[in-house]
């Protein structure tokens, strides 16, 4: 069973940074592909930023790409999200996701994908 955690959610003006870490435990993470999702009060669940198992290949939300870069360090057990440029619409509660994959090398997009899940952590971007 792999347990998810993120951190660095918070309150940040437009035009400001955060950057949301996920800590995963309970399954070897280098053989994990990792993603993050968002979802804003009273919209559904959107996809935000995925990468592969050694790094090597990320995808993004397109009207996202410039903005956010996702990372990894697999002696950390540990993803990251790195926001710039921080918009208001960029609110949201953030999503850490978990995949097993088999298939080493691919980023996965939809939330069907994926089998597992942090809390989630709130960011605000204020006007």
């Amino acid at each position: 069973q792999v347990q998810l955690v993120e951190s660095g959610g918070g309150l940040v003006q437009a035009g400001g940074s955060l950057r949301l870490s996920c800590a995963a435990s309970g399954l070897t993470f280098s053989r994990l592909a990792m993603g993050w999702f968002r979802q804003a009060p009273g919209k559904e669940r959107e996809f935000v930023a995925a990468i592969t198992q050694s790094g090597g290949a990320t995808s993004y939300l397109d009207s996202l790409k410039g903005r956010f870069t996702i990372f990894r360090d697999n002696a950390k057990n540990t993803v990251y999200l790195q926001m710039n440029s921080l918009k208001p619409e960029d609110t949201a509660v953030y999503y850490c996701s978990a995949k097993y994959a088999a298939f080493v090398g691919l980023t996965w997009v939809t939330i069907k994908d994926y089998d597992y899940w942090g809390q989630g952590t709130q960011v605000t971007v204020s006007s």
